[in-house]
């Protein structure tokens, strides 16, 4: 066929609605998979480096650590050889709130040398967290601490836990801390799978702050939501909820799965998780 008859062709095909345009939105593939540590804590206390071997061998490029954890026996250098050696990259971590108090400064510096991006507290002490104005006091230290971190190019951030749902004087804590902190110094961590056992709603979440949310626990949840269970097994629509991040490609995402009881195991599910993400298409 001569091209002038084919293109011909095509545009009374196009004209006729014979031919359609694949969607801008075109599907896509999640690159990059993290694991936060805690879903392999038993064999991370058992033999870190080696878990951590069988952990990128999965096919993970991410760790989340716990400094909460004392990294498990291990210094701040030894891990940074151990992840430089097997190729993985731990864009954030999860510490105690004390943190930000004493030595901050020389946390900093021990992330930088981790690789961290992000700095992330899950939860406060049970007693700084009755009344909404202990959450707007810690939101004003989050700020205070948050502006050190963004000097030293890292930021300050934070996870919820499920009873951050739980009305405080008819208020979702949750949402009184999100609303004080400073968006130019803080981010924070959307925990899916602990959204849904506390009753929230994340996709509702995401929505109504676009722009707060910039790394995530992929964790589903039962039917009842009393626990959670592996990737694609529970109640939430992974599809959906990832194709609506912004940016998604720039911010750090971790399979969290806490029912495992032993390095086995753990394993095992982590290497369930990681192949339902990797075939996931949004």
């Amino acid at each position: 066929m001569k091209r002038r008859d084919f293109l011909h062709t095509v545009g009374a095909a196009a004209a006729g609605g014979m031919m359609t345009r694949a969607p801008l939105g075109f599907e896509k593939r999640m690159d990059r998979i993290g694991l936060e540590t805690y879903s392999c804590r038993h064999g991370m206390a058992q033999d870190p480096d080696r878990t951590l071997a069988a952990i990128r061998a999965i096919g993970y490029t991410d760790v989340e650590l716990l400094w909460s954890f004392n990294l498990f026996g291990r210094t701040p250098a030894q891990v940074a050889a151990t992840l430089k050696n097997e190729g993985l990259r731990a864009p954030s971590c999860h510490m105690s709130a004390d943190t930000i108090f004493v030595g901050w400064e020389r946390s900093l510096e021990t992330a930088k040398l981790l690789g961290h991006e992000y700095l992330i507290v899950p939860d406060f002490e049970d007693w700084t967290k009755q009344t909404l104005d202990d959450w707007r006091e810690w939101a004003d230290r989050f700020n205070t601490a948050g502006a050190v971190a963004r000097k030293a190019g890292i930021w300050l951030a934070f996870h919820n836990e499920a009873y951050h749902q739980k009305p405080i004087d008819g208020k979702v804590p949750l949402d009184v801390f999100i609303g004080r902190l400073d968006p130019t110094v803080t981010r924070l961590q959307l925990d899916v799978g602990n959204m849904l056992i506390g009753g929230g709603d994340p996709m509702a979440y995401l929505q109504k702050y676009p722009n707060r949310f910039w790394s995530f626990h992929l964790k589903d949840a039962v039917a009842d939501r009393s626990s959670d269970t592996g990737l694609g097994k529970g109640i939430f629509d992974f599809k959906k909820f990832l194709a609506a991040v912004p940016l998604l490609e720039q911010k750090p995402a971790y399979v969290e799965q806490e029912g495992a009881t032993e390095p086995a195991a753990e394993l095992d599910a982590a290497r369930a998780n990681y192949q339902y993400l990797r075939n996931l298409e949004f």
